[in-house]
């Protein structure tokens, strides 16, 4: 009965690509999943609804709805996946108050990496409510291979305080056409789809190992 939260400041930074990829990871490991999407776009409940087999799906949009729902949903499942909406409102501060895990996408960018810190200190407010938790780790997302804005915002995402996990995902065409095609990197043919299927899965067991 874990409960594990994308969120961030920003949008556009791969929290809902994120949250149906490790949906379906986890199912693929034989795990029981639910999926709240609390994202007013709707777009990781829209993606795994689409899907062959798909998990348990609600949309929350209220803090009054995160609160209760959140227990009960994770108590008839081994994983559940909150994917947050963008913003540092009421509905992140409330989703870390029911998470065990948070994870925030940040992509190479100064301003993102910026964001990222505001993120880090709304979860550490979270954690001096709760005595540590919600245990928390960064990772870099829509990364591109080779340039100094990927090295330089590891660097500076390592003095945030929070734990920066080793997968780094990179810009893929395969990612961006996933949704399209109602499916993930999991399962679509092709070289770049299987290189960004081995990066999610080198991501999600770092996440797990938390």
């Amino acid at each position: 009965m874990k409960v594990i939260a994308l969120v961030g400041q920003k949008g556009g930074i791969s929290k809902s690509t994120t949250a149906a990829h490790l949906c379906r990871w986890l199912m693929g490991q034989g795990n029981t999943v639910a999926l709240l999407d609390c994202d007013a776009q709707q777009s990781s409940s829209i993606w795994m609804s689409a899907i062959a087999s798909p998990p348990t799906i609600e949309v929350l949009s209220t803090t009054d709805e995160i609160l209760d729902r959140v227990p009960v949903v994770a108590s008839g499942h081994e994983f559940t996946v909150i994917d947050g909406p963008a913003g540092l409102s009421e509905l992140t501060r409330t989703i870390l108050l029911r998470a065990d895990l948070a994870l925030v996408p940040c992509k190479p960018t100064g301003v993102d990496v910026r964001s990222a810190a505001d993120t880090v200190r709304l979860i550490e407010q979270a954690q001096s409510v709760r005595a540590g938790a919600p245990k928390a780790a960064l990772f870099l997302a829509m990364a591109i291979k080779g340039s100094n804005l990927k090295s330089e915002s590891l660097e500076v995402l390592g003095g945030l305080g929070v734990p920066v996990l080793d997968a780094v995902i990179h810009q893929r065409q395969a990612i961006a056409d996933s949704f399209g095609q109602t499916s993930t990197v999991f399962d679509l043919p092709g070289r770049a789809a299987a290189g960004s299927a081995r990066e999610f899965e080198k991501l999600f067991e770092e996440a797990i190992a938390l």
